[in-house]
């Protein structure tokens, strides 16, 4: 029924971002009894999760930290996993360029993969709509899904530190990653990426701090770059070729 759907921009954002607390709650613990596990206390935990609110970002930062990185290799490595929120503040820029300074702060604090998804499938569909109503779907996707984020991070913190050491969780990093990769394999890019990643990374093995894992992940891009382009144009020459009659 159309009278269903909700008349304010900001609840329906909360609808359409509710669902997303099935995936981020159990995400967000697994760092934070990771985190714990690692020997960070509760308020280093919580810093983490409250000024990075990134998940991919903070396992491989964690991960580094671990092996005792620099902190120069730790942030570079943060920075190119989160590479991803550049393209997505582009491509908002266009629907959310207009607003105040703070507010682009705050948006830009807020930008998650869930909130980019959602708000920006919204943008395309009424791309006229008021600056206001924008922001407010914005707002609305991110609010059921921050909370969710820093209270499971929490409980993850709180549990982790009770776990006693015989049972510790080193193989919940490496797992999570396995978990977060394995889904996003959909095209022959992303294959051969991963695959370039892989074997980048064990050649590298030797050099220190870990860094071998930021030049693999760099070379990774480039390879499912320069597949994505190949694969692009065979596609438009055998449209080309499809287009020319005898």
């Amino acid at each position: 029924m159309a009278g269903s759907s909700p008349k304010s921009p900001y609840l329906r954002g909360i609808l359409d971002g509710a669902p997303f607390v099935l995936v981020v709650v159990p995400f967000a613990a697994l760092f934070g009894v990771a985190a714990s596990e690692a020997g960070l206390p509760l308020a280093q935990v919580m810093g983490f999760s409250v000024l990075v609110i990134a998940g991919a970002a903070q396992f491989a930062a964690l991960q580094l930290m671990q092996e005792g990185a620099p902190t120069l290799v730790i942030l570079a490595t943060a920075l190119a996993v989160n590479l991803r929120m550049a393209m997505y503040s582009a491509s908002l820029a266009p629907h959310l360029g207009g607003l105040r300074g703070w507010q682009k702060a705050l948006v830009a604090y807020l930008l998650v993969d869930q909130s980019y998804m959602l708000s920006i499938a919204r943008y395309e569909e009424a791309p006229e709509a008021p600056l206001g109503e924008k922001l407010a779907y914005y707002f609305g996707v991110i609010t059921p899904v921050a909370p969710a984020w820093y209270g499971a991070s929490l409980a993850g913190a709180l549990l982790g530190a009770a776990i006693p050491p015989a049972f510790a969780l080193d193989f919940a990093v490496p797992i999570t990653f396995l978990a977060m990769v394995a889904p996003m394999l959909r095209s022959l890019a992303h294959v051969a990426a991963a695959l370039a990643s892989v074997l980048g990374a064990l050649a590298l093995a030797w050099m220190p701090h870990g860094s071998g894992l930021l030049v693999a992940a760099l070379a990774a891009m480039a390879v499912g770059a320069e597949v994505e382009r190949q694969v692009a144009r065979r596609r438009a020459r055998r449209h080309g070729s499809r287009g020319v009659r005898p």
